[in-house]
């Protein structure tokens, strides 16, 4: 790959503006300190425009020159702190030209947007008109002739910053799994509440033409029932889910959950109100029902660790792209494709966004799912998958039974895989078997049949309600064989850690001894380290970095109005930096040790000075995070002794080891969904290879593909078999050779006022917006 280096990306003699416009949204903070800094480190001179578009055309003291301090402490706060407005004077020619106006006056030709479709039009509209504008200006004598040469194109680049994630050609937007937070906060509280009174809820989300976090949402709590405005429901619909709620109820479920986007429409573009619903449930089926409406509390609130990174990731490839354009460069946004920073046409998102209202319109329901993007669609047909049971008399009858257990220490997320494969087995027609306690509750016989009613509720649940433990099957292959034997299992799903590939090592090796592993084998990687080969991200990591920054949001307050202070942190994850150096990006760190990469007294003495530099300014706050297991040497003690002494005089120190508040709590929604999705894949990865191995009356499987980790590679689920995943391992300290997430760590360095060098061989490159093929669709995921 051909490296290039920031030495060769100068923005010296640049101006960059950035502006946020239209509804806010959390993360926006973050994408600004983050073009900012990145501006500012390339020798660019950046600029606030406060209040958006109406600031832009009001000009004085709206357009101020931001100072590397000026975006300290901003990375927690939601919202937006320089202000948005909806301006109706920039819709037109007089208000567009005296933004150009204000932005001549300064030499800005770079202008860095956050915002939607709307706002990032209005940018594009803007831009086409540049010349002609200042045209106008040179005959009004408002600027001098030459200017018009000096600055003849102004480039623009966007960042989508909406909580309803409605824009095509980006798989998340700023501010939308903050939003999920606030909503699954809520639905987690009611449903407390509900199950005491045997409640029906009502609740509506925000999504006027776009029914993303209602869908999304639901998926994560396990709703009974969702109205989105992609895909109304068929006439008749009421009978239907008043049938599926008094079924609910007969199963012994003491509540029902129904979620509503606010732009909900039945087929006859209607309205489908709460009250609506509400009145009908009541009506029909007599249950006490309640209405909440959630509104702009889904906007408020500190953003989420994965909004953080995103926009801080965004923000920095917002600069790249601004320092790479040509007057030949159409305006661009930058996006999250799966894994990967990509830029796409901004007209082209544009046309497909408001190609999708228009197939709505048309009542062209199902392209408008398609033309959503294959996030949408996947969660769509997952959530269709698990909440609605087929009669006993539609399944197919496979009489193949099917395993499921956790292995290696407990992640958030792991009991909604667990229900998301057992739901999805029992479509299959197959018989799911829970095994508790890992292998070791597998050799002890600790297995029943485990139904579709057994796993309701399980989505929003901590830990592992299966159990598990780290027990490794080599010790214990005959009694396991057994109990395979006894119960007749024919395939296996694995939920868990670096235990759980190591099993399947060892079951793989077992194969020439027993029969009895001769049986498709799936892993499913879940561990808050984020440590397992094949796969760059586990379930679990997610809500393990959202404890991490929330902690270390508040141990930073926790020194506001004192003197200066800097907070040594030691963070989990074995050998494996992911939780340190990501929740070091998110928490806005000052410097992070890891094991990867190694540190010697001459860093540590660096970054001491480093901190005591920043601190003689308006700065008060130090954060140094510390993976556990970085250095056997430089301990966590050893650290916050050192910087006390070296700081003595300038800030003083306090240590915290945030230790397995990393592990619990309830999982995060990036968790459930990626849980269940990934999960559900598995379980219909069993179903074929099950069909393709039964022969003569059983199941024989012994080829490597038999027995794989399913994992997320950049943009796509892939299936790998585990003995090719053998070479890529570093089995001594338990981590993947190559891990993707040590590239964002010059970018934390970066936005922490250090000089690094930052290789953007792998920064996004202009792509078009495609509709995938079915294919692709199948091969991806996406939150």
């Amino acid at each position: 790959i051909k490296k290039i280096f920031f030495e060769n990306l100068s923005g010296a003699g640049k101006a960059i503006a950035v502006l946020t416009s239209g509804g806010d949204a959390q993360g926006m903070n973050a994408a600004v300190r983050a073009v900012v800094r990145m501006g500012l480190y390339v020798g660019a001179k950046v600029y606030f425009i406060h209040e958006g578009y109406q600031g832009m055309v009001d000009g004085g003291d709206n357009i101020k020159e931001a100072s590397w301090e000026s975006v300290s402490s901003m990375l927690q706060v939601g919202g937006t702190v320089i202000g948005s407005a909806r301006c109706k004077e920039f819709r037109t020619h007089e208000g567009r030209l005296k933004a150009a106006h204000n932005l001549v006056q300064r030499g800005i030709t770079n202008l860095c947007v956050i915002g939607g479709d709307g706002s990032l039009t209005g940018a594009n509209l803007f831009r086409e008109e540049w010349s002609e504008l200042l045209g106008e200006l040179v005959k009004k004598d408002l600027i001098a002739s030459d200017a018009v040469q000096k600055y003849s194109a102004l480039h623009i680049v966007g960042m989508v910053g909406s909580i309803d994630n409605d824009f095509c050609g980006t798989d998340m937007t700023i501010g939308t799994d903050s939003a999920l937070h606030r909503i699954i906060e809520v639905v987690d509280a009611i449903m407390t509440t509900a199950q005491s009174h045997q409640r029906t809820f009502v609740l509506e989300v925000m999504g006027r033409h776009c029914g993303y976090l209602a869908l999304v949402s639901a998926l994560a709590c396990g709703a009974d029932w969702v109205l989105i405005p992609e895909m109304p429901p068929e006439d008749g619909w009421e009978d239907k889910m008043c049938q599926k709620l008094s079924a609910n109820r007969a199963g012994m479920k003491r509540l029902n959950i129904i979620i509503v986007a606010e732009g909900a429409i039945d087929r006859n573009n209607k309205v489908i109100t709460t009250e609506y619903i509400k009145n009908l449930v009541v009506k029909c089926l007599g249950f006490d029902t309640r209405v909440t409406i959630l509104g702009h509390v889904q906007r408020g609130g500190t953003p989420s660790a994965f909004d953080r990174i995103l926009a801080s990731r965004m923000g920095v490839e917002a600069v790249l792209a601004l320092l790479e354009t040509t007057a030949n460069t159409p305006a661009c946004v930058v996006s999250l494709y799966g894994n990967q920073s990509v830029r796409l046409p901004l007209m082209e998102c544009v046309q497909m966004t408001q190609e999708v209202q228009k197939a709505m319109d048309e009542k062209r329901f199902e392209e408008a799912v398609k033309l959503r993007g294959r996030s949408f669609e996947n969660n769509l047909k997952t959530y269709k998958l698990l909440a609605h049971r087929k009669p006993e008399s539609e399944l197919p009858s496979s009489n193949f039974n099917v395993a499921v257990l956790n292995v290696g220490a407990p992640a958030a997320g792991m009991n909604a895989a667990v229900r998301s494969a057992v739901r999805v087995g029992i479509s299959e027609g197959h018989k799911m078997f829970a095994v508790s306690d890992g292998f070791e509750g597998f050799y002890k016989g600790q297995i029943k049949e485990i139904k579709w009613a057994d796993v309701g509720g399980w989505t929003g649940q901590g830990g592992s309600l299966l159990g598990t433990k780290r027990t490794l099957p080599a010790k214990h292959l005959e009694k396991i064989a057994e109990q395979m034997r006894k119960h007749n299992i024919n395939a296996l799903l694995v939920i868990g850690g670096f235990e759980a590939f190591l099993s399947l090592l060892e079951l793989l090796t077992a194969r020439g001894k027993y029969d009895e592993f001769c049986v498709p084998m799936v892993m499913v990687p879940a561990t808050v380290s984020n440590n397992v080969p094949g796969s760059d991200l586990s379930i679990g990591a997610d809500t393990a970095l959202n404890a991490i920054t929330t902690t270390c949001d508040r141990i930073k307050q926790s020194a506001s109005g004192t003197k200066r202070r800097v907070f040594i942190i030691e963070t989990m994850g074995g050998y494996c930096g992911y939780l340190a150096s990501v929740g070091g990006l998110a928490a806005g760190a000052d410097a992070v040790y890891i094991y990867e990469e190694p540190f010697d007294i001459k860093d540590l003495q660096a970054n001491v000075e480093h901190l005591t530099e920043k601190m003689k300014t308006t700065i008060q706050r130090g954060l140094v995070l510390r993976n556990e297991n970085s250095n056997d040497n430089y301990t966590t003690d050893f650290i916050y002794q050192l910087y006390s002494e070296e700081g003595r005089g300038v800030f003083d120190c306090r240590k915290n080891v945030l230790g397995h508040m990393q592990q619990g709590g309830a999982p995060s929604p990036f968790d459930r969904n990626f849980g269940t999705k990934i999960s559900a894949k598995a379980m219909q990865w069993i179903s074929k290879k099950l069909v393709e191995t039964f022969r003569n009356g059983r199941v024989f499987a012994n080829t490597e593909d038999s027995c794989c980790l399913l994992g997320m590679r950049r943009r796509a689920l892939v299936f790998q078999p585990v003995v090719q995943l053998k070479d890529e391992t570093d089995f001594v300290h338990r981590i993947p050779k190559e891990q993707w997430w040590l590239k964002l760590r010059p970018l934390m360095k970066i936005l922490a006022k250090y000089k690094t060098s930052y290789d953007v061989s792998d920064s996004g490159q202009l792509e078009h917006v495609v509709r995938l093929r079915p294919t692709e669709l199948e091969a991806s995921v996406a939150m």
